[in-house]
């Protein structure tokens, strides 16, 4: 049985021109030996998988090739590049400073630095992973790297190039190698496979693309075990159930749903989804991408940022097409909002279903917002709206609404066609919501606010009146004293009061019970308070200084430190201890 080489090996780039995806580091390297301007050390960095290593030996080989191409690229037949090839040059030595990162190991090192190279021009060290060596060995180094012989060259790699001190990283001449974009990877592969006669899916080559996250390593060790997995023959059905991804069609399927607000529909797919042993966050964050992917299909400026197969970008486009920027952007938020709480939440499926229930709902929401006065006259039939349906029924249909048929999936549909579907179209019976009597709410809530003719003018007697009863019945002392020494000033129904420090403006304006108060006493709903800070009315500040503070008021002074905290507090919903 002949002897298996993973990709990765076999595959490795020989050349500059075959390096993939860094063609900025390839051509000022070949500028470099072009113009006879090598650095003395260059310092490799970036993601794993990407080439830096891979470089690093290209490089290594090119300096000592006898026979350079007119492209500056190794011949790869000369006695240089024969014995680089056959791992037997002695001119170029590599050290691991994972597991070689004593002070020992460089000393080491430089003592072999001292010998000139036996053929060749360059004697090439390869340090990888450098950013492990220790404190000791960095120092020991230093003074090798700064003034090293003619003819010695070092080429350092690392993943993590904060952890280097920067006295190395002065040494050095610094190269940053970007993630290996989606199509450059699926393009890689698709040559492979054409080099060892394995038909592969297109949509099947983009998920191992979009797997790898930048790292053509990884592209080519997920491909081996996909390869492994289905033989010659690389299905997109194959990469899902090797990978246990998420199928697309479990995104198309629920946004169908959710744009015909089929809310059994939804509860349906996402059940099938947990059935087959995905998680619920994993889904949440699947139909987040899905549907960001639908928006950037919504303007052909946009639409290079999908990636994604031929087929599969026509079916996002068509989707996309039947999908409101309203819907897209709010679904979205949601979608985020509930990533978000997700950890916190202690029933994972019921959290994620609640979020979808919501993207369910608006449409409904905005129908019910926009609709105005005409829902308002007929609550019932908000109240007993089917759910499940897309649209009202054609008695109750808005004008501006159009139905759709529920047998026929969104996504199937024209555009043409959703406009101007029937209205006669049968709708899916669904869950009914319960019965409630709006009418006699709303006209409960209208006797409530019926007092009389509005007013429209407010005395400065009764608005001090009703400022001072409500501070008589507060039970805090610092905030009774803030609230007597303020000044008010009342023009028609808009009351200004003037205080004398930010922390008596900043008290007032967070007590939400004095309008309230203010509103119930003087019974208008009108009124307006704006509280003013006026620098002469320091002087004759009255309130005390006291060394105990409340929880608000510590919170109050510490917000005028340290504005973020305001936000922080929201974020978490921080509440107060009782005071």
């Amino acid at each position: 049985m002949s002897q298996f080489v993973v990709s990765a090996r076999k595959y490795r780039p020989q050349r500059f021109e075959d390096v993939v995806g860094q063609e900025h580091v390839s051509k000022t390297l070949k500028n470099a030996l072009q113009s006879q301007h090598l650095a003395q050390a260059f310092l490799f960095c970036g993601p794993r998988g990407v080439g830096k290593t891979t470089c690093a030996r290209i490089l290594a080989k090119t300096l000592n090739c006898r026979q350079l191409t007119p492209q500056l690229e190794p011949c790869n037949e000369c006695d240089s590049c024969t014995a680089f090839n056959e791992n037997a040059s002695f001119n170029i030595t590599e050290l691991d400073a994972a597991s070689n990162n004593s002070v020992d190991h460089i000393r080491s090192l430089i003592d072999q630095v001292r010998f000139q190279p036996q053929q060749g021009k360059y004697k090439v060290f390869i340090i990888d992973e450098v950013h492990m060596l220790s404190a000791s060995a960095f120092n020991a180094f230093l003074k090798t790297l700064e003034e090293p012989p003619p003819y010695a060259i070092f080429i350092l790699a690392t993943t993590e190039k904060h952890k280097i001190i920067p006295t190395i990283l002065s040494r050095c001449q610094i190269f940053d190698f970007r993630r290996i974009q989606i199509p450059d990877i699926v393009a890689h592969l698709t040559n492979i496979c054409s080099q060892e006669g394995i038909q592969a899916e297109p949509d099947a080559l983009h998920i191992i693309a979009q797997k790898a996250d930048g790292g053509l390593r990884d592209a080519l060790s997920i491909f081996d075990r996909i390869v492994s997995f289905a033989g010659r023959r690389v299905t997109y059905e194959d990469v899902i159930a090797n990978l246990n991804i998420l199928d697309y069609d479990y995104f198309f399927r629920i946004t169908d749903a959710l744009l015909t607000e089929d809310i059994p529909q939804t509860l349906a797919v996402f059940d099938d989804v947990i059935r087959k042993g995905f998680d619920a966050d994993l889904f949440v964050n699947g139909l987040a991408e899905h549907l960001r992917n639908l928006l950037v299909c919504k303007d052909e400026q946009t639409l290079a940022l999908l990636e994604a197969g031929d087929s599969l970008r026509e079916r996002y486009r068509q989707q996309a097409r039947l999908s409101p920027m309203a819907f897209l952007l709010t679904s979205l938020n949601l979608a985020n909002d509930c990533d978000i709480n997700f950890k916190m939440a202690r029933n994972k499926r019921l959290h994620a279903e609640m979020s979808l229930l919501r993207m369910a709902s608006i449409g409904r929401a905005r129908r019910i917002d926009l609709s105005g006065d005409t829902e308002k006259k007929n609550p019932e039939r908000i109240a007993n709206e089917p759910t499940g349906s897309p649209e009202p029924s054609q008695a109750q249909q808005p004008a501006t609404t159009a139905s759709i048929p529920a047998s026929i999936p969104v996504s199937a549909m024209p555009v043409e066609q959703v406009a101007t579907a029937p209205s006669t179209t049968t709708v899916p019976k669904a869950h009914v919501l319960p019965k409630i009597d709006l009418h006699s709410i709303l006209s409960e809530v209208a006797e409530a606010r019926d007092t009389g003719p509005a007013k429209t003018r407010l005395t400065s007697e009764e608005v001090q009146q009703a400022w001072n009863n409500y501070a008589a019945t507060v039970t805090q002392e610092i905030v009774r004293l803030q609230l007597k020494s303020a000044r008010l000033e009342v023009d028609a129904l808009r009351v200004t009061a003037y205080v004398g420090s930010k922390l008596a403006e900043s008290t007032l304006r967070e007590d939400s019970a004095l309008m309230d108060s203010l509103r119930q006493q003087l019974q208008t709903d009108s009124i307006s308070l704006q509280i003013v800070i006026d620098e002469s009315m320091r002087s004759v500040d009255k309130t005390p200084q006291i060394k105990i503070l409340t929880p608000r008021e510590k919170y109050i002074q510490l917000r005028e430190i340290n504005p973020d905290l305001e936000q922080m507090f929201k974020r978490f919903d921080l509440q107060f201890d009782e005071e």
